[in-house]
């Protein structure tokens, strides 16, 4: 049968920017690419937070370059590139892990509200993506954070839901325009306890209940549980997928009720 190889899954000695990468799932995601031996930008508008993050990514043994970033502001965004190439010498990976939310119906919801939600949600993966797309090395990987309501119905979330879609709509539509040079590629996480919705998701909480009963592997996630699904998007191991949409929801989407 010859010799059998195979590519492994690993980022290690790429270079990757996470924006939106100093909370919640994109910090596990910048966190746990340095631990898999990657240098690691993590970037968002708080200047503190990068700061944090960035030392957290250095005590991993890797580099990593301090730089905020507003993705409402496509020079902002530009200025992150210029950094990252200077300090790092180029780009492998970009993540688009940020997000917005607003909590309102159909019925309530304002012109404001709704252009805050898409504004950052969508625009901002449009943005980060025409940017860092020119940056990338041949063979460089594009990961966008979608949501399960991007399919699921949720009550109190018409932006946010719409702008999620988008997001995956435009995964698509980029991975065929990029190919070959560059991959794109999304996650939809479940039900994530991160450090803003920990509470909410508390065990003897009514909701959290009510997710674990319908999930089939009967909890919510760890942010860290989505961290390998982008480590396989970024990796080498992934170089024939792109314009996928990969689910990380234990099985909550696919479940009868």
């Amino acid at each position: 049968m010859g010799t059998y190889s195979h590519t492994p899954v690993t980022v290690e000695d790429k270079r990757a920017v996470v924006v939106g990468g100093t909370s919640g799932i994109g910090q596990a995601i910048a966190l746990g690419f340095a631990a898999e031996g990657a240098d690691v930008v993590a970037t968002s508008r708080d200047e503190a937070k990068v700061e944090e993050t960035a030392h957290a990514i250095e005590q991993r043994g890797v580099e990593t370059a301090r730089v905020t970033c507003d993705v409402t502001d496509g020079d902002s965004l530009a200025r992150v590139r210029e950094t990252v190439t200077d300090e790092l010498g180029g780009v492998d990976v970009v993540v688009a892990s940020q997000g917005a939310i607003s909590r309102a119906s159909v019925r309530d919801i304002s012109d404001d509200e709704w252009s805050f939600v898409t504004d950052v949600a969508l625009d901002g993966v449009r943005r980060v993506t025409q940017t860092f797309a020119p940056a990338l090395d041949d063979g460089g990987s594009v990961v966008n954070i979608s949501s399960l309501s991007a399919r699921l119905a949720m009550a109190d979330l018409p932006a946010y839901s719409a702008a999620k879609g988008g997001v995956e709509a435009f995964t698509r539509a980029s991975a065929k325009e990029l190919a070959p040079d560059v991959r794109v590629n999304a996650i939809a996480p479940g039900f994530v306890i991160t450090p803003q919705n920990a509470e909410t998701y508390a065990d003897g909480t009514e909701k959290r209940a009510r997710i674990d009963e319908r999930t089939p592997l009967g909890r919510v996630a760890r942010r860290e549980e989505i961290v390998g699904a982008a480590v396989y998007l970024a990796s080498d191991a992934a170089s024939f997928v792109t314009g996928e949409v990969v689910t990380v929801d234990g099985g909550f989407a696919d479940s009868a009720l």
